[in-house]
Order: C-alpha cells, then structure tokens, then sequence
C-alpha cells in the first residue's frame, strides 16, 4: 500500500513538472506568462527564470521567481545581480557535468536538462533538477527560459530503495543453500537455488508435492518437520541422507513460519562435516594409544564447541563420566565447569598465545562434587580442524591442605590477638563481644554467643553474633532448675559437646522447644570453668542446616573458652580492686574536701590583703601628697625671699624665713633648699609607685578600661614626641622620629598608648647618662603595626630582657626600679588588652631596642566593645 501512495505521489508530481515544462519550451513564452507559471509552481519546491545571454558575453537576468530563497536560500536580487552565485553552489563532485550540459545545450539548442547537487550556504544538501528551452533572438541573443526544482527527497527514496535491495540481493546471494517456500500441505510454492547444487530445474519443483519428489523415509520426516513447525511456531530442524548422482549425501533442513500455513526450509548439505567427525574420531582413536596410561587426565575436543573426541581411563576416573557418554558432548552439556566464563578465558588464552600452563580450574564431577585441576592445554590440528589438547592435573587434596594451613594460620592469629586483647584491655564486655564476633566470622558460622551460670541469676546471655536473618539470643534468660540442670549435664565432666545434626540427637522437650525457637540446626559447645567450677559455655550455632564441625574448628572454640576466662577471671580481679579504690578515693575525696576549705581560707586572706593593700595605699597616697604640697609650698616661698635678699651671699641659701612649730620648740628651724628639693624628690616617686599600685590592683580586679577608636598612629606618636620635649632637653636627649605619615589607621585608646611611649622612654633616660639618643620608627609586618624605640644607651641580659615586663621584686638598690617596674608591667597590660605584644632586645654593641605591636583598623573592629 506505501508503494502503490507513493507513486500516485510521484505521477502527480511528475505531471506538474511537465506542465510548466510545456510551457517554459514553448517558443512564444514572455513574461506575462510569468503569472501562470508561478500559479502552477506555486506548491511546488522550485524556481523559475529566464536569462538573456548576449553576443558579446555578458548575462542579464530578467526575471527570477521567488523560489529562489527557498531552493538556494538566496534572494531574487542577489541572484539577479551575480548570476555566478548560483554557479558557486554546485557540489565539486557535479561542476563538470553541468558545464558540459551546458555546453551542448548552447551548441546544439537543444532543450537544456540537468540533475546535479547544490550545498546551501547553510550547509545542506540538496538534489536539483534544471530545465531549458534555449531560443536565438532576432538580435542574435539566446534566451534562456526555464525551471529549476528541488529532488531531494525522490533521490534519496531512490537511493534508499536501491540500498535495501542490493543489501536483501547480496544476503540472498551469499547463502549457498537451498531455500523452499512449502504450503501445510507440502507443496513447493518457491525456491531459491542459485550456489546450490540441484538437478531439477524450477519448473519442476514448484507446484509439485514433498512425496512425489522425496524418497518416502525422507518426506515422512519433511512432513512431521512442516507440522511441527506451524503447530508449536518454532524453529524445527531434521537431518536426513539422499542418494544423489554424486553419491549418498548429508543433508541438514531448518524449517520456519513464513506466513499462513506456510513455511520457509533452508536445506543444507552437511555431507563433508559428517565426514569430518568420523574421520576425526578415527584420528583420534590413534592418539588414544598414546595417552591411555597417563595418571592424568587427557581430552582431546573440538577448538570451537569444546566436544569430546576423545578421552583416556583418568579422565573417566577423574570426572565419573564413563567414555561413551563423554565423547561427542561438550562440556557444556556435561556441565563440567564450575563457572562458563573459565572456558571463554582459556579460548582467550588459546587463541591468544597458542598454549596455556598450569591454568587453576574448578570442575564439577558427575556426582556433584567440585574438584580442582591445573590445566595445560595448545591447539593441535586434526585432518584440518583445529582442536584442543588438554592434560588435568588434580590439585583437589593439595587445596584442602593448604586451606588447612590457612585456617589454621588464621586460628593462631585469632589466639594470639585474643590474648593480647585481654592482657592489654579490662572492659569484659568488649573482650567478650570481639571474640564471638571474630570466632563466627573464622567458623562462618550463623550465630556464636557465651553464655553465663550463676547461681543466683541463673541463665543468661553475655556476648553474642549472629546473623541478621536468624533470631538473637542475646538477652534470653532462665531460672527453671530443671532446665538449667539438663543444661548442665550437657557440658559435664568439661567436654565438648558436638552436634551436627539437632534431629539425630535426643533431648527434652525443653531443649528440642529451645533449639526450635533459636532455628538451631547444628551445634558445637565447649564449657567455661573457673578452676573447677562451671561458669558457662561458648557456643557456635549453624542455622542454615546441618554441619560437620572440623577438629581444628573444634579445637579453635576449646583454645578460646579457655581465654575467655582467663578475661572473666582478669576481671573479676578488677572488680575486687575497684572496691579497694573506691575506699581510697573516698580517703581522696575527704582530703580534697580539706584542702578545698583550706583554699578558701587562703581565698579570704588574699581578699584581706587587697582591701588592706587599696586601704594602705589610698592613706599612703594621701599623706604623701600632703607632705608635697607642703614641701612645695615652702620651696616656692623660700625661693620668693631669696630672690628679695639676692644682692647678700651666694652659694646654698638657707630658707630662716620658714619656721615649723614644734611643741616645745621656741625658735625656727632653718631647712636647706636641697634637703626639700630632695623630700620633694622622694614624696614624688612614692606618689608615682602608690598610683602604680593603685593602678595595678585595679587592673587585676576590673581589667583595663580602653576605648578602642581609629587612630593614625604618626599623630599620637607625634603628640608623645612633642609631650617628652622639656624632659628629653633636661636630659641632654634627641629623638629622631621616623615614622612615616602614610601608616594605616590602627583601633587603639591614643592616650594609653602616650603613657606607654613616655614609660618606655623614661626606662632608658633614668638608668643611662645624659646624652642619650633615641630613634622612633614603625613598618607593617603581617596585618600589624610594628613599632620600636631604639636608644643607644646600655645593654642588659638576655634574662633581665626577659623578665622586664614582669611583675617582680627588684634590686631594692635601685631607688627608680619599683616605680617603673610597675609602670613597666602596667605597659604590657596595655599593650596586650590591644591585641598586641611587647617586648625588648638589647643590641649586640650598644643600647636597647623596645618594640611593640598594634593590629590594624578593619571594618568588623569597630564592632568591638
């Protein structure tokens, strides 16, 4: 039905391609014409044109119709304009055989048709079919009037049909045999038979019945073949001999449904394979000679089916297969290999290098048994077919040794580890737990658990691993006596008790309701005992089904019950010194609780001392500023009068103007203007220390109050710089200041960082000469500000560096090293409540450098309280 559409399609399509081909040949065509054309062109994909071609060479296009964007994707214009663009469209391949159209279309004006292929310059491909009348003008021009319209879909339904056919016709071709169409009531409807040696022509087997052309042996096959065949759907295959002018030949036929009550028979001749086997089994009847009395087994099979052509008595010996039923099956069939893929890997191999050496197999014995071969096996040749050569050595006990040595390798690590787990471990329920599960997991066993007897308790379970598909007994308990008694019995006198079977062994109902509920199946039981006392047992449980429990599996649970209670008896030890030790940290804790009480006494005192040390201080601090006051007082007077009475003596004044009224003294008592210089001096430090004091008992008790802003760190070094002035004059002292204006902003508290920069200073100034030399100077170093103060005065120790900043008893030599050591110490109490350090180094020829750091101002620091 698809073929019979599509050619209507194409009649139709055809027709109106001859129409506007009538009459774009028709001599009398104009351009009033034009309207008619693209009316009939209208649904088709195609372009009208004429051309008018000079004498003198030259193209004018007078007309282009709109199907030029839709075949070339160009506009009407563009074409009009270079009529070469057209030109430059035609595939490579197609270029020659449009100029010789052409060609011979302009010599012989004949009508000018062409199909060829065009690339868009979208990039498609399309096929094209061009058509012309050429006529000669009264001016000696040619005018070109014509269609050009797209074929791309009819070209590539041709080509397509071309493709299936030839593809079905190269198939058919290639099959030698012969092929039948037979009805239901075998009469031949077709037949194929090219490549086929047949001595009936076609005429005579079509229309003809199966036994009038069939010996009656063989169309009685044939008949229950077609049956079989349409009845069950499937394929159905015979074989059958035919005596031929050739001889007695083998034929194979497969027969399929190929329609109602129909089918197709694809004949064979099988003739030479048939002969084949048998010679091969002759042939390898003669190598049977040679390999009968090897101990191992020897096959000789087909390369590419892996059928037995031979076999010797230990291959019959090794595999239960007697010789006739192996020879002419596969091992497939026999279903020897324990895993098919072994087979495609040993083909591999084969086909690979040749030969294969000591490949390890496992292979299925015709009881059931799996069993383990090296096998070595090359590819032989027998009368032209390639064939296998294999030798089986049984490796069988060899395995079960060497997996003897590894359970029992793995039997004395699992020893060994356990015994270290207890000596190093006292917590009785990990030891407990570790060792079921590492014992289940080396028997492979469906649940192992330790079970406890105590009298008081009765039954119950420790430890236990198991299966998730079967019941826990992890938790189970008793107390029937008479139960726990049988229990008990089961394990007497300290043996084992093995059972491999729970149905061939004859318990209480108990025990049987017990072994029912747990899914119990087989079971291997060895008793704990605490010197003669039976503590518990370790048991092992198979759940799945019976099991033969091994001897060195027997033996592994005998060595392990008896270090689970070394762990038990380890630990029951510990309990008794737990008791002990709680004793003593009772005895501790009552001795903590003392010196918690004495703690606090001393907590209380030290609360005592600060409220006397504030009080003292504060009192201190008082009458210390009185005394200055007072000093000052008479020094500003006496220094008033000596300048009245200046024109009388040089040298120390005395101040006789300044009495102090004593209680029984009647008469002033002149004081030197030094001595109160020197009081005034001495009140001066005192005051300096107490504030210190004062200072430092505050910051111990509330902290260091700052307030954290952006400063510019050059202003207040600057400020602190101008601040030292007078005092950097008395002391004969430069200070040179580099540090540079452009530093970052830093969030500091301006006027603490003044009074560190003062102390820092005034430590240099008071423990050197006059004369001294100072260089400020700062730099940026990993997000902070690094400052230092470098003088070039004495060097100290590396442990009075060290200890400079600390809060310390000094020289009491030293009149200055109370008062600024405290102001020292308050310095990095600063420094450090700013998030920053401080410190000094003393350099290798002369002075010290004081340093300190400052972080740098960012947004989230303005957050800080």
């Amino acid at each position: 039905m698809a073929m019979i559409a599509l050619n209507i399609m194409s009649i139709a399509y055809i027709s109106k391609v001859q129409r506007v081909d009538e009459i774009v040949k028709s001599p009398d065509f104009q351009p009033e014409k034009i309207a008619l054309l693209e009316t009939i062109a209208a649904n088709l994909p195609g372009m009208i044109f004429q051309i008018l071609q000079r004498q003198d060479g030259s193209v004018f296009i007078p007309y282009i119709s709109s199907g030029c964007e839709y075949l070339y994707e160009l506009k009407p214009e563009a074409v009009q304009a270079d009529f070469q663009v057209l030109y430059k469209l035609i595939h490579p391949q197609d270029i020659k055989a449009f100029t010789e159209s052409i060609t011979v279309c302009s010599t012989t004006l004949k009508p000018w048709h062409w199909e060829g292929r065009i690339i868009t310059p979208s990039g498609k491909l399309k096929w094209i079919q061009g058509t012309s009348q050429p006529e000669r003008q009264e001016t000696g021009d040619f005018l070109w009037n014509g269609l050009v319209m797209d074929i791309t879909d009819r070209k590539q339904a041709e080509e397509k049909l071309q493709e299936s056919e030839a593809r079905y016709k190269a198939i058919l071709d290639a099959i030698p045999d012969l092929m039948f169409r037979i009805s239901r009531d075998a009469e031949y409807l077709d037949l194929k038979s090219e490549g086929a040696n047949l001595t009936l022509s076609r005429e005579e087997i079509v229309g003809k019945r199966v036994q009038e052309l069939l010996p009656s042996d063989v169309a009685a096959i044939s008949l229950e073949a077609i049956a079989k065949t349409l009845d069950s759907g499937t394929l159905q295959t015979c074989e059958y001999q035919l005596a031929t002018p050739l001889g007695v030949r083998d034929y194979e036929a497969r027969l399929v449904v190929s329609g109602e009550d129909e089918v197709l028979a694809i004949v064979r001749d099988i003739t030479e394979r048939k002969q084949a086997e048998v010679s091969l089994q002759n042939l390898a009847q003669k190598f049977a000679k040679a390999f009968s009395c090897s101990p191992d087994s020897i096959t000789i099979s087909t390369l590419q089916e892996g059928r037995f052509i031979e076999v010797n008595d230990s291959f019959v010996e090794l595999s239960g297969y007697e010789r006739d039923e192996a020879i002419g099956k596969t091992s497939f069939e026999l279903n020897l290999w324990v895993d098919d893929r072994d087979r495609l890997n040993l083909l591999y191999e084969l086909q690979s290098t040749g030969v294969v050496r000591n490949l390890e197999f496992e292979f299925r014995q015709k009881s059931g048994k799996i069993i383990t071969t090296l096998l070595s096996a090359e590819i032989i040749d027998l009368d032209n077919i390639p064939s296998i050569l294999a030798v089986h050595h049984d490796i069988t006990e060899r395995k079960q040794v060497e997996a003897q040595f590894r359970l029992s390798a793995q039997r004395d690590r699992l020893l060994a580890e356990t015994l270290v787990r207890i000596r190093s471990s006292l917590n009785l329920e990990e030891i407990l737990q570790t060792t079921v599960t590492e014992v289940r997991q080396f028997l492979q066993a469906d649940r192992v658990f330790i079970g406890l007897n105590n009298a008081k308790l009765g039954v119950r379970t420790l430890a236990e691993s198991v299966d998730p598909q079967y019941p826990s007994v992890l938790g189970w308990s008793t107390n029937d006596e008479a139960y726990l008694q049988e229990l008990r019995n089961l394990l007497k006198d300290n043996l084992v008790r093995v059972v491999e079977d729970i149905t061939q062994i004859a318990v209480s109902p108990k025990v049987k309701a017990h072994y029912q509920k747990f899914q119990t199946k087989a079971s291997l039981a060895v008793p704990l005992m605490l010197g003669n006392e039976l503590f518990g047992a370790l048991i092992a449980n198979q759940c799945s089904g019976s099991r033969h429990w091994q001897p060195i599996e027997v033996d592994l649970l005998q060595q392990m019950s008896e270090q689970v209670a070394i762990a038990i008896q380890q630990s029951q030890i510990y309990q008794k010194l737990a008791e002990l030790n709680t004793n003593l940290e009772q005895q501790v804790e009552e001795r903590t609780a003392q010196l918690q009480q004495k703690m606090q006494e001393f907590e209380k005192l030290d609360r005592i001392k600060d409220v006397v040390l504030h009080t003292v201080a504060h009192d201190l601090r008082t009458s210390v500023m009185g005394n200055l006051m007072v000093l000052k007082n008479l020094l500003n007077q006496g220094v008033g009068r000596g300048e009245a009475g200046e024109q009388g003596s040089r040298g120390e004044e005395l101040i006789t103007n300044t009495q102090f009224t004593m209680p029984h003294a009647q008469s002033p008592i002149p004081v030197s203007r030094s001595i109160i210089e020197r009081m005034i001096q001495g009140n001066d430090r005192q005051l300096a220390m107490i504030n210190s004091l004062l200072e430092i008992n505050s910051c111990e008790q509330q902290g260091i109050e700052i307030k954290h802003e952006p400063v510019q760190l050059s202003t207040v070094l600057g400020g602190t710089v101008t601040h030292l002035e007078q005092m950097l004059t008395q002391n004969q002292a430069t200070l040179k200041n580099l540090v540079p204006a452009d530093l970052p902003l830093v969030m500091a508290d301006g006027t603490l960082l003044q009074k560190v920069l003062v102390t820092l200073i005034t430590h240099s100034l008071q423990n050197n000469p006059p004369g001294l030399n100072f260089i400020l100077s700062a730099s940026i170093e990993g997000g902070m500000i690094r400052t230092q103060i470098q003088d070039d005065g004495v060097v100290m120790s590396k442990l009075e560096c060290d200890r400079l900043f600390d809060l310390h008893v000094r020289d009491p030599q030293d009149c200055c090293s109370t008062s600024i050591g405290l102001k020292m110490y308050l310095c990095r109490k600063v420094i450090k409540a700013h998030g920053g350090k401080i410190g000094v180094i003393s350099n290798r020829k002369r002075g010290l450098t004081f340093w300190f750091t400052l972080p740098l101002f960012t947004s989230s620091a303005t957050n800080r309280p």
